[in-house]
């Protein structure tokens, strides 16, 4: 089966509301049947998308794929999470898909995988502390808040130092449904401090360790919601 239809057979089959996600999904599963030997994880909760023991063809460490919007920050999850690949002083891959919206299809317009050492995840980080980093998750998720203050407080600590010195970026969510801390690093950070010898520029025909993306599958533009759901 062509790998164009795969991506579109994956798009079909969300719901409507689920729909806005399914860039990322169909990213994931090109990225693990094309490299991964078409690996399937155990729980969509586990530490790496990819851990190490499932890649035997590129450096035998963990990956996380991820599929953004040119441009955009790349989402790189739970904030604590993230903070403690520092301590476990792990090498891991990104594997980033970028997108341009085109009518009610996403064009993959970049695509390149990076190894992520210790030492340089280590300083997208700094100043910050674990104990730093618990003491905002507190916050946000402490439920004896009202979510306007909680709002409010967490946005009052990642606006000043150690969080407004780091190349990290730490997103409080915060809304009806959920209260987690999220982190992401911008777009030319991205670039510039763990894929320095790639271009950040649209590419015609862009590849993966050498090989081609699918151009485009279905996709709507994401819906955004009227009401602030991050500080």
């Amino acid at each position: 089966m062509k790998l164009a239809v795969i991506f579109s057979l994956i798009a079909l089959s969300f719901a409507h509301s689920a729909e806005e996600q399914a860039h990322g999904v169909a990213f994931e599963q090109w990225v693990r049947d094309t490299f991964f030997d078409g690996y399937k994880p155990e729980s969509y909760t586990q530490k790496w998308d990819i851990p190490a023991e499932a890649n035997k063809k590129h450096g035998g460490i963990p990956a996380n794929p991820k599929a953004t919007k040119f441009g955009m920050p790349i989402d790189m999850g739970d904030a604590l999470r993230q903070f403690d690949v520092i301590e476990s002083e792990q090498r891991f891959l990104i594997i980033s898909g970028f997108w341009d919206q085109e009518g009610d299809k996403k064009k993959w317009v970049h695509g390149v995988a990076v190894e992520v050492t210790p030492e340089a995840y280590q300083k997208l980080w700094e100043p910050i502390t674990r104990a730093d980093l618990e003491k905002l998750d507190a916050v946000v998720k402490d439920k004896s808040l009202p979510l306007d203050e909680a709002r409010a407080q967490a946005q009052k600590i990642k606006s000043r130092a150690p969080f407004a010195k780091a190349i990290i970026q730490v997103n409080p969510k915060l809304d009806n449904k959920q209260r987690r801390l999220q982190c992401s690093i911008r777009f030319g950070d991205f670039f510039h401090f763990l894929a320095p010898t790639v271009e950040a520029l649209r590419q015609d025909k862009p590849t993966i360790w050498g090989v081609a993306m699918p151009e485009a599958f279905q996709s709507p533009p994401r819906r955004r919601k009227k009401s602030a759901t991050s500080s």
